[in-house]
């Protein structure tokens, strides 16, 4: 859940006249933080770019636990990487995390730690996706209720992974499943019968849909935002079509900008194409358009599935690929978000230094307030040199937080990691630049003064 802290910041009408200034993300926004953080980040960044850990972490966390015994071994992880990357158990824990943050002047986009892919029997019937709808729900709450000044303008965020399941892209599904009958079904209550899916998949379709459409309706009401991920190719038309139904209804300009955002991958050969499809269409039916812009997480499954089914890779050939794609996403929506104001919004979900001076130095080109429809997102935990610099420099920074119990997010946090190998093993820059302040630190040569 992303939420918009009650702190007033900056706020810049268009290119200034002393020129463009870009960023600097050399750690001196260190300053900020206490030595004991910064050795926690070091030490934990450094552990989880080490492969062996990433690969086994669920053995590894099984096998600490039967060593140490429960108490101790949730100790160690409590004060490493779950201290590190997630905001708390409790409301007040989270609240703590919250606050911390927004003295940084970064704010706070909670994630709900779910599993988009159930692994069990147990999780494919009606109660786990209740169980799912309920976690969201309260995700809703939280979020609204560490507002301090709740006002009217809906500018908080929530993080969303809903269920879903392949049997939507059946053949025949699709003549039958539009957006707009969809929303109508959701508006309206009345039944939906699909002829390609029995009677049992008719009632998941319908509930699942009345759910979606509850969270939905819910979140408006606590002025929350929705932020839906993406998942593998194999679920995305899926879960586009759902996104798209709840947009014909909830982004409409009555109803005060876009209350539901879906995510693009750019390491995925289509996305622009369909992203700028995507826009065109919003524009052309008068709908609030809110995306956020990610580089991906899948790579290694979406080019084992292809290659295990034979068909064609959609992943960008490599890195500079992808790196390539994402300019291009990147400059498709800030111009959408130029000519079309608070009706395009967009969140830049990136840790890459360049793709965040990019950003920046096209929103000061094409006037494109610092704290207006344009934000930025990062991990909690990671990218801080990054994070920071922009928060510091007047820039609407948000940190994904996920919360819960031990039992709940380390599973979560572990599948998570095995999915972003890349960005963990990338951070060395970060690594140094922690270990730079650290050195200086320790020698005396007291705090950097900020510039």
């Amino acid at each position: 859940m992303m939420l918009r802290t009650c702190r007033v910041l900056c706020s810049q009408a268009g290119p200034s006249a002393g020129g463009w200034q870009p960023l600097s993300f050399d750690g001196g926004a260190f300053h900020l933080k206490g030595t004991g953080e910064l050795t926690r980040a070091l030490l934990v960044l450094r552990l989880c770019a080490w492969p062996p850990l990433v690969t086994h972490g669920l053995a590894l966390q099984a096998w600490s636990q039967r060593l140490l015994g429960s108490r101790l071994s949730g100790a160690l992880l409590r004060a490493s990487i779950y201290g590190q990357f997630v905001a708390g158990e409790t409301a007040e824990e989270v609240k703590g995390c919250v606050q911390q943050l927004q003295t940084l002047g970064l704010r706070p986009l909670l994630a709900v730690p779910t599993e988009e892919e159930p692994d069990s029997a147990v999780k494919t019937g009606e109660a786990w996706y209740e169980g799912n709808f309920s976690a969201m729900l309260r995700c809703v709450d939280l979020s609204r209720g560490l507002l301090e000044t709740p006002g009217p303008t809906g500018n908080i965020l929530m993080q969303l992974k809903k269920e879903l399941t392949s049997w939507i892209r059946k053949p025949g599904a699709s003549l039958e499943l539009s957006p707009e009958r969809l929303a109508e079904a959701m508006d309206s209550g009345r039944d939906l019968q699909v002829s390609c899916l029995n009677a049992e998949q008719n009632q998941h379709l319908r509930a699942s849909l009345s759910r979606l459409h509850r969270v939905v309706k819910h979140a408006r009401a606590q002025h929350v935002r929705l932020l839906v991920d993406a998942e593998y190719t194999f679920l995305n038309p899926a879960l586009s079509l759902l996104v798209d139904a709840l947009a014909m209804r909830w982004n409409s300009p009555g109803e005060g900008g876009p209350w539901v955002w879906n995510t693009y991958q750019a390491y995925l050969k289509d996305t622009h194409e369909r992203l700028r499809r995507a826009a065109e269409a919003a524009d052309r039916a008068g709908l609030a358009f809110g995306v956020k812009l990610v580089r991906g997480a899948y790579l290694d499954k979406e080019r084992e599935v292809a290659r295990h089914h034979g068909t064609e890779d959609p992943t960008q050939p490599d890195y500079e690929a992808t790196s390539q794609s994402y300019s291009r996403c990147l400059e498709l929506m800030l111009t959408q978000v130029s000519h079309r104001g608070p009706m395009c919004h967009l969140m830049v979900a990136s840790h890459n230094e360049e793709s965040v001076r990019q950003a920046t130095k096209r929103m000061w080109e094409l006037g494109i307030p610092l704290d207006g429809p344009v934000c930025f997102g990062q991990l909690l935990g990671m990218c801080d040199h990054v994070s920071l610099a922009l928060g510091q420099a007047g820039y609407a920074v948000y940190k994904s937080i996920p919360y819960g119990s031990l039992e709940e997010v380390i599973p979560y946090l572990i599948r998570r990691a095995q999915e972003n190998r890349s960005v963990l093993q990338g951070a060395r820059r970060e690594q140094k630049l922690l270990s730079q302040e650290l050195r200086r630190r320790v020698l005396g040569r007291g705090l950097r003064v900020p510039h």
